[in-house]
C-alpha cells in the first residue's frame, strides 16, 4: 500500500526495506519534495494514525522535461504579471 503510493502517484525510488529493533518496518526512498506536501496526512489515512515518516535531504535531481516546462511557464507569467 505504502509502497505503491510512494513510487507511483509520487514518482519515488524505493531503495530498501528493513525492521528496527521494535519490530516497526521501515521503508527507504527517494521521493521528490514537490510530492511529499500533504504525505503525512495520506499517511496518517492510510495507517489508522500509526505510520510516521522523517526527511532528509539526499541530492539534487534533474526535474523530468514537462515538469520543467511547467515550471518555467509559471516563471514567465509571474514575471509578466509582476511588471
Amino acid at each position: 500500500m505504502f509502497i505503491g503510493d510512494l513510487q507511483g502517484r509520487r514518482r519515488g525510488i524505493l531503495e530498501g526495506m528493513s525492521h528496527d529493533p521494535t519490530g516497526l518496518q521501515v521503508i527507504n526512498c527517494l521521493v521528490p519534495l514537490s510530492e511529499m506536501f500533504g504525505y503525512a496526512t495520506d499517511l496518517r489515512s492510510m495507517t489508522q494514525g500509526r505510520g510516521t515518516f522523517t526527511m532528509e535531504f539526499a541530492k539534487y535531481m534533474e526535474v523530468p522535461k514537462n515538469i520543467a516546462e511547467g515550471i518555467i511557464q509559471n516563471y514567465k507569467q509571474s514575471n509578466k504579471e509582476s511588471k
